[in-house]
């Protein structure tokens, strides 16, 4: 299935207005007349040329063509963007734009041409043209974007749905049984996390208005919540997915001087997640520090393994780690995951974190929290805050130019 079998008719949003629309086309044709309309210029678009054009005004982009953009527009226009700004998109851009990559990664070579070709077009436009067109093509993308979550998720779908069943047909059958025993120690297991079966402790702050959950519950917090604490024992999975039980974690793994595995394993997510015009540069880092002969932090992979990561390493792209990273992520799931369940690590977080008490609030308070609402942090000044984190102990954690110290030191005697 496409996304195109997927997506609604985007034409059919115009065809209410479609009168109207045809009657501005007409004033604008008006305007572009050689003899009565407003003054013009010829004005090039890649190998087409529009006569008579008003401020860049291009029908290309007019309401009433109701073309339907496919995903392959919208993702020259952001390749096309990405080369214009030099890596520098804006977050939601970045998002779809990396999203798109792996939907369309099978004729990206063929994108990124298209997209190359018409930023050269552009390039020969008069600054006026340019600046009108751009701002015409960004607005039209605005508007009409795909909705690149949805292809990324059914993307993600297709592809676990074809994993899941390749692994269904290769494993031995499984009684009915055994299966709905899974289902019901799974279902036992989450039932107290999931916010439809169980109340939200100390409230639910979208029906009380109090914020104490939000503050017991960031990613980063000093002493988490016991259910918290108790979902990261129930996989390796649920443990990486929280910052705070990751940072607990690495805590652990420092005093077993054992932490290369998972600082690959994060390195493959930020190249994974990252921006494509840092792609290669992270790649030839990760290789330096854990792959290659000799790597200050070298990880141990099967040699099958290693030959497919260093060969795909010399054209890089966002998965290229994917196998190793699999591999490292399997050797923690079976030794370490379990060795810090039953270390003093991880009993000593159990023994400090909180139960929170649950809020029984008056309709009275009720309403003086609606009043007192505050605004929420914007989840980008959170992933700043983070990267900001993230700098400085990386900054705190390097090694130190003693020469460098030491001029310093004499430069202010």
């Amino acid at each position: 299935m496409t996304i195109r079998t997927a997506r609604p008719n985007r034409g059919q949003r115009f065809r209410p207005r479609t009168h109207c629309l045809k009657k501005l086309d007409a004033t604008v044709v008006e305007m572009q007349d050689p003899k009565n309309g407003v003054k013009g210029s010829e004005q090039k678009l890649n190998v087409t040329t529009i006569p008579h054009a008003i401020a860049g005004e291009t029908p290309y982009f007019w309401p009433t063509q109701q073309w339907v953009p496919e995903d392959s527009d919208y993702a020259i226009y952001l390749a096309k963007r990405n080369i214009r700004k030099k890596g520098m998109l804006e977050a939601y851009e970045q998002v779809d734009y990396n999203h798109l990559h792996e939907w369309l990664n099978h004729k990206w070579d063929f994108i990124v041409m298209q997209a190359t070709e018409q930023y050269k077009a552009g390039r020969d436009r008069n600054k006026a043209d340019r600046v009108v067109f751009d701002c015409q093509e960004r607005a039209f993308w605005i508007v009409n974007r795909p909705p690149v979550s949805l292809s990324h998720f059914l993307y993600m779908f297709g592809k676990t749905s074809n994993i899941f069943y390749q692994q269904a047909i290769m494993r031995s059958k499984v009684k009915s049984s055994v299966s709905l025993g899974a289902l019901v120690k799974y279902i036992t297991s989450y039932k107290n996390h999931d916010a439809f079966l169980a109340p939200c402790l100390p409230s639910n702050p979208w029906e009380t208005d109090h914020d104490a959950y939000w503050t017991l519950n960031m990613r980063r917090v000093d002493v988490p919540t016991k259910m918290r604490v108790e979902r990261w024992s129930f996989s390796l999975f649920e443990l990486l997915t929280d910052l705070r039980g990751r940072d607990d974690f690495k805590v652990f793994l420092k005093k077993e001087f054992s932490g290369e595995n998972l600082a690959f394993w994060e390195a493959a997510e930020e190249l994974k997640w990252g921006t494509a015009s840092s792609m290669s540069a992270k790649a030839e880092t990760i290789f330096k520090t854990f792959l290659a002969p000799g790597a200050p932090r070298w990880i141990n992979i099967d040699g099958r393994t290693m030959g497919l990561t260093v060969k795909g390493l010399e054209h890089p792209h966002r998965y290229v780690l994917e196998a190793a990273q699999t591999h490292v992520f399997m050797l923690m799931k079976k030794d370490t995951f379990f060795r810090y369940l039953k270390s003093p690590t991880y009993k000593e977080i159990q023994k400090k974190a909180l139960s929170p008490e649950a809020h029984n609030f008056s309709p009275a308070q009720l309403e003086e929290n609606a009043r007192n609402r505050s605004a929420g942090i914007h989840p980008i000044i959170l992933w700043q805050q983070e990267e900001e984190e993230k700098a400085k102990a990386a900054a705190a954690s390097a090694p130190v130019d003693v020469k460098a110290v030491m001029s310093k030191i004499d430069r202010k005697k």
